[in-house]
């Protein structure tokens, strides 16, 4: 994937992949093994430089968006 607004901090590459990590929070979601916590990762295709972003996959684009103003 390529956007215009990201370019990755280590290496000025703009080609990038995008992933979802999930996670639990306190002691009762880690306990039901419920997964309450969402990241989005963005992983730059030559380095493997990755961020991750708190929320839903759906809202890379606002972030994007963010950036790019």
């Amino acid at each position: 994937m390529r956007h215009q607004n990201w370019q990755c901090p280590k290496c000025n590459n703009r080609e990038f992949e995008t992933g979802v990590v999930s996670g639990t929070g306190g002691f009762l979601s880690k306990f039901f093994n419920i997964q309450t916590q969402k990241f989005t990762t963005i992983t730059c295709t030559r380095c493997t430089y990755t961020e991750m972003y708190k929320g839903e996959s759906s809202t890379i684009e606002n972030i994007f968006d963010f950036f790019g103003n």
